[in-house]
């Protein structure tokens, strides 16, 4: 998606996160849920100050990686990199386990696969220089400033989500759809 490449490109710190992960040299390795989805909000609302990432989640897909522990190298390895950041790194390959669901096919397969469809969008930046953006559910909603149930997983878990991170409260334009 063109608007999220432009805004991600006019945004500094965002731009050094995707060069560290780069580094990484992960498979199917993407920034993802409030890294983009925050900006985009924001970007809707008049916001002097960027809202501030509480963690900057990283996503991959290594189906050979059985230890979870391992990402906890990588948090180390980018915390090293860029210190301002708090990183949390995940293996969706892993993640169908935590989830007890069927085992996912990718790191797009798993984000079909998270509550709200709105955070399920990552970008990454591939060895060309380049950024390349992706999306379970498209971008329309996200754009049309809507918060949206995913019925793979539970109501009261989303409920959870959208009272817990205060999201109606820090982006005024926002409403829930079914």
């Amino acid at each position: 998606m063109r608007k999220i490449i432009e805004l991600i490109e006019l945004d500094e710190l965002r731009l050094k996160a995707l060069e560290c992960v780069r580094l990484l040299d992960l498979p199917q390795c993407y920034l993802a849920a409030g890294f983009v989805r925050n900006l985009v909000w924001d970007s809707l609302h008049p916001k002097t100050e960027p809202t501030k990432l509480n963690d900057v989640d990283v996503i991959y897909f290594d189906s050979h990686e059985s230890e979870g522990e391992v990402c906890k190298q990588y948090e180390l390895r980018l915390e090293a990199m860029l210190p301002e950041l708090k990183w949390q790194v995940r293996n969706q390959a892993l993640m169908h386990i935590r989830n007890r669901d069927k085992p996912y096919t990718s790191s797009l397969d798993a984000m079909r696969h998270w509550p709200e469809k709105e955070t399920a969008v990552g970008i990454r930046k591939v060895s060309d220089g380049t950024l390349e953006c992706i999306s379970a559910f498209g971008y329309e909603s996200l754009f049309n400033l809507q918060l949206t149930h995913n019925p793979k997983r539970s109501k009261s878990i989303f409920d959870y989500r959208v009272n817990s991170k205060g999201w109606l409260s820090k982006w005024k334009g926002l409403k829930i759809t079914l």
